[in-house]
């Protein structure tokens, strides 16, 4: 993963941390230890608890009176008021995005969805799709929104993996391609309509029997 330029180093921890968690490295219930992360990043405490204040607002850490801090579980509760939010801010968001859209930007939101169609493992698939989003709603130029939209692809990263982890085949991203057209042709109410189904559908599907079940139920959505 390439390093984001002028990265503070509690961002960078908090960046590395979250990457691991998301993708099952660091698994659920998991203690994060402050001396032990520290010691691994060569860091004061100082920024190590900011970092971990960074995960706990992403929602991937708790802390826990006299128990230190700790990695989440999740459910398909969480899922679903993630996948509502994000259907509400990513269309926002691209509401006043498409104003500013420029034809080099849809041209590389195109290439980057072929670059997902063609991904062989979720961690690729992942990148291309983040990539797809923010380079579609960066144009709306409101920095705050886009920081909490950042938080939730996050949080929906997460049942991403524990989905498709072991399960993972190719996909063609229909949804993306159907917003772009829509962009193209100025068509803002539909693009609007089209993303907010892409990311909020998972919300409306019925749990699965068990917590390893994710896969069924989680589609394309993204």
């Amino acid at each position: 993963m390439k390093t984001p330029p002028d990265e503070t180093q509690p961002a960078r921890i908090a960046r590395i941390l979250a990457d691991r968690i998301i993708s099952g490295a660091i698994t659920p219930g998991t203690r994060l230890r402050q001396e032990h992360v520290a010691a691994e990043f060569g860091a004061s405490h100082v920024p190590v608890r900011e970092a971990f204040r960074h995960l706990e607002s992403q929602g991937l850490a708790e802390s826990l009176p006299r128990r230190g801090v700790r990695v989440t579980d999740f459910d398909m509760a969480e899922l679903r008021e993630v996948a509502e939010m994000r259907a509400s801010l990513e269309s926002l968001a691209l509401r006043h995005a498409a104003p500013n859209m420029t034809r080099d930007i849809l041209d590389e939101a195109e290439e980057v969805t072929r670059h997902g169609d063609r991904a062989d493992n979720v961690r690729d698939w992942e990148a291309a799709n983040r990539h797809f989003h923010r380079l579609i709603l960066s144009p709306c130029r409101m920095p705050r929104l886009l920081r909490s939209i950042e938080d939730l692809q996050t949080a929906s990263a997460r049942f991403l993996f524990a989905a498709w982890r072991q399960d993972w085949e190719a996909r063609t991203d229909h949804d993306h391609r159907a917003i772009l057209d829509a962009l193209r042709k100025r068509q803002t109410d539909l693009a609007c309509a089209t993303l907010a189904r892409h990311v909020g559908w998972i919300g409306k599907r019925k749990a699965p029997a068990k917590s390893g079940e994710f896969r069924m139920v989680y589609g394309i959505s993204g």
